[in-house]
């Protein structure tokens, strides 16, 4: 039986990594209609449930681990400070956690961030001065004071270290509870079955000269809730089935392939985009975009039965009447066969990653 303090560790990073990433995409997401509001009380609502849990594990997490989490969970919850500072207006409500008398290291209740936000005397949002900024690396160095076991494990050490530059790469995930890829240059990665253990979200960050395919844990029954993609470079990206909203940011000179109810894009640069969305797709602040349709060779039954409206993208920073200089339908002469996606995409014996990538026109 596996320790439960090991157990708690595993769940916490997971869960804190998570969170960080739905705070990243809060920017991204339109303050229209709710879907911002939406995302923020989604955060509010993982960090009252994280605090909560710390609070209910304490007869098993000796008092100095507790107090590593508890900073963890402050470092979070001020990064969302500084994040919503700068969204939106003032709110009147109260963000309260559950009180269960035992607190991980006396920790207090979550405030609602919303209430916190940095607002000048003359009523301007731009006035951050008022409370000190979170950096990224400081959220992530609050996190690793986080307790560590020697049986934790760690995929993008595994991927890092095995094989060789030519050889794919298939990590189980089967020890993991989300996919979460990151900091790779020129790997070949493909997800086995068994982790779609894993796929309640995903995540791919930072990466270079990499393909990625992420189809048979996500297309048979066990799609990802959420997926974010960001700040990936010369790379063939096959994210597989996503049942909720994909948040893309920061690609450039990339192919990307998704079936996602929603999909957001921001900040992209020279990127093909194989698509199929039961929404308008959005993009914003992006340039040279190329839309096709999901190719048939990653359909499953929801997407040969729901109707695909990848060709009918908002372009949020065009809004005139004419067409958006910034997209364009990608023509039939120029998108990927068929066979390829099935021949060559999928791994062969003699071709390695940089050869595929050069066969798809990704890097010359």
């Amino acid at each position: 039986m596996a320790d439960p303090k090991e157990k708690f560790f595993r769940h916490f990073q997971a869960e804190i990594t998570l969170i960080q990433d739905e705070i990243d995409s809060l920017a991204t997401m339109s303050p229209i209609g709710g879907e911002r509001q939406a995302g923020i009380d989604k955060v509010l609502a993982g960090i009252s449930r994280l605090s909560n849990e710390v609070m209910d594990a304490t007869d098993f997490i000796p008092s100095y681990d507790q107090r590593a989490y508890s900073q963890a969970i402050k470092a979070l919850t001020e990064k969302l400070n500084v994040t919503t500072g700068k969204l939106g207006p003032k709110s009147r409500f109260q963000f309260k956690s559950r009180n269960t008398g035992a607190t991980a290291a006396q920790s207090p209740a979550v405030p609602d961030p919303r209430i916190h936000r940095p607002w000048a005397s003359d009523g301007s949002q731009d006035a951050d001065d008022s409370i000190r900024k979170i950096t990224d690396a400081e959220t992530r160095d609050a996190v690793g004071t986080l307790p560590s076991f020697s049986s934790s494990k760690n995929y993008n050490e595994e991927l890092a270290r095995s094989g060789n530059a030519s050889g794919v790469r298939k990590p189980s995930f089967s020890a993991a509870k989300n996919i979460a890829i990151s900091g790779h240059t020129g790997l070949h990665i493909m997800l086995p079955s068994t982790a779609s253990r894993a796929t309640s979200s995903g995540s791919l960050t930072n990466l270079d000269q990499c393909i990625v395919d992420m189809t048979l844990p996500t297309s048979t029954g066990a799609p990802f809730a959420g997926l974010a993609l960001k700040n990936i470079k010369h790379s063939l990206i096959i994210a597989g089935h996503v049942a909720g909203p994909a948040h893309v940011t920061g690609i450039e000179d990339s192919i990307v392939v998704v079936a996602a109810r929603q999909v957001r894009m921001h900040d992209c640069k020279n990127v093909q985009v194989y698509l199929h969305c039961t929404s308008h797709p959005i993009i914003e602040d992006c340039s040279r975009m190329a839309f096709a349709p999901l190719p048939t060779f990653y359909a499953n039954e929801s997407t040969t039965t729901e109707t695909n409206q990848w060709d009918k993208v908002d372009d949020f920073k065009w809004l005139k009447d004419t067409a958006s200089p910034n997209w364009s339908i990608l023509t039939e002469e120029s998108r990927v066969l068929d066979n390829v996606w099935e021949n060559t995409v999928c791994g062969k014996a003699s071709l390695s990653t940089d050869d595929i990538l050069r066969e798809l026109k990704v890097v010359a």
